[in-house]
């Protein structure tokens, strides 16, 4: 008499790049909540303490992962990449975004960082890494144009000062993001993020002190929410985002699931009215099923890497 054992099947594997694309959304999802919780940060604390102090705050984490893992030092080439990864992702975009802020509702600026996708794609095609299909620069053009015009819906028809300081908030970004995802394919995204922020550190310790001092008494009297805002940005939108964000890069491509970012707005948008109390009006709904629908076709076309 035979017995027959049953033998469970293997669940089948997610391929790089389906699981490139989850990692990315997770990361987006945590990038989702950085506007309205720099908008609690500014409310009471000064921007550039924001902008600074969350890069310092970040570099401590950053220095005692690196200290845990033991790891060597990044090579000499690695370097300007470095540098350019805290000129754009630690430096940049946080300074001229907290600007922004102070003026911007958190829902209006999320919409302008649409665009990041089609700026992190373009900077990704001029360094030579991947090569999106027409196909696929028509879909990323469509997702931002859905976007632009979202933005100008919600200006009243036209851009600000601060519409300004976001665009050029996005194309330091998409600089950070570029060299930080190539990077991230030799030495892995939680180096590559923890080395920017522990190589910056010195340079932004200091400044964080100087301006830091004559705010002292404002800073000192910050409410309760104020850094609870402040403790996201550091932690999580200026460090452990990026584990996610860059992983899902090397795996999936940089111009791929860049795209994911077309949802982060709409993200943004609904922690702005849980968190902030802003207005969600039922355009922003249908903003956001357009723009999630081009993210579903733009995953469909072609991109060589």
């Amino acid at each position: 008499m035979h017995t027959t054992i049953a033998v469970p099947h293997a669940r089948p594997r997610l391929s790089r790049e389906t699981s490139g694309m989850l990692l990315g959304l997770v990361g987006v999802a945590i990038f989702g909540l950085t506007f309205p919780a720099t908008r609690l940060a500014v409310a009471d604390l000064p921007p550039a303490f924001v902008a600074l102090g969350r890069a310092v705050v970040a570099a401590l984490l950053a220095g005692a992962w690196l200290l845990w893992k033991r790891l060597p030092l990044p090579p000499r080439a690695a370097l300007l990449p470095l540098a350019l990864v805290s000129l754009g992702c630690i430096i940049g975009f946080p300074w001229l975004t907290s600007i922004a802020l102070t003026t911007l509702p958190a829902s209006h600026g999320a919409v302008l960082v649409g665009i990041l996708p089609l700026a992190t794609a373009a900077f990704s095609a001029l360094r030579g890494n991947e090569r999106p299909s027409p196909g696929f620069w028509a879909v990323a053009l469509a997702g931002s144009a859905v976007v632009v015009a979202f933005a100008l819906h919600q200006g009243g028809g036209s851009f600000h000062t601060a519409d300004l300081l976001m665009f050029a908030a996005v194309l330091l970004a998409a600089i950070g993001y570029t060299e930080g995802a190539r990077l991230s394919q030799a030495m892995g995204g939680q180096q590559v993020i923890s080395w920017a922020l522990v190589l910056s550190a010195p340079l932004l310790a200091p400044a964080l002190l100087w301006i830091s001092w004559p705010d002292g008494a404002v800073i000192a009297h910050a409410g309760l929410k104020a850094w609870l805002g402040f403790a996201y940005v550091a932690a999580f939108s200026m460090y452990i985002g990026f584990f996610f964000w860059y992983g899902g890069m090397v795996r999936g491509g940089i111009a791929r699931v860049g795209q994911v970012q077309l949802v982060q707005p709409f993200i943004t948008l609904a922690a702005a009215s849980l968190i902030l109390g802003e207005p969600l009006a039922p355009s922003n709904l249908l903003f956001a099923l357009a723009v999630i629908s081009v993210v579903a076709v733009g995953r469909k076309m072609q991109v060589k890497r």
